[in-house]
């Protein structure tokens, strides 16, 4: 068993570990904490992938940004037992089937795949490197590139102009 395997097993234990804590904790606060322990093992199956750029932006946007503005937006709300709405057997009744049909819908659609014959190129290959992806950015795509970039700046500077006082 290699380390690059090793890797893989613990990762996969550590994000599954964390999103079913996601998904069991009470407190929200905990629940936003497992999803951020959650990205980072998912970022580093990007890295085994050898996709970097992907792992630094999910690190960066998901883990570091949304995540900030989830737990300020928790921590804003304040909730607590008594300001939660009761809830109502039926409600509790209607997402148990609608789980149990989310469950059956992916054990049919997954039933017949061939798993064993599916390899992930692991350490191999350079497709998600940055340097590819930038100089594929920056000569193929170069035109929609510079585009975008001046629909950003043309929406900043809407931005500034709506939001400046008279």
């Amino acid at each position: 068993m290699s380390i690059t395997q090793i890797l893989f097993w613990l990762l996969s234990v550590i994000a599954i570990f964390s999103a079913l804590m996601v998904v069991s904790s009470k407190n929200p606060v905990y629940s936003v904490l497992w999803l951020i322990l959650t990205f980072f093992s998912i970022s580093g199956h990007y890295i085994l992938l050898n996709a970097q750029f992907l792992a630094i932006v999910n690190i960066i946007v998901y883990a570091g940004a949304i995540m900030v503005l989830f737990l300020f937006v928790i921590m804003l709300m304040n909730l607590n037992k008594e300001t939660e709405p009761q809830k109502h057997k039926w409600l509790r009744m209607a997402g148990a089937i609608a789980g149990g049909a989310l469950l059956l819908v992916l054990v049919a659609a997954l039933k017949n795949v061939d798993i064993k014959n599916q390899e992930a190129l692991v350490n191999e290959g350079n497709v998600g490197l940055i340097k590819n992806l930038g100089r594929e950015l920056f000569t193929t795509y170069v035109v929609p590139f510079e585009i975008s970039s001046i629909l950003f700046l043309s929406a900043m500077v809407g931005t500034i102009v709506i939001g400046k006082k008279e």
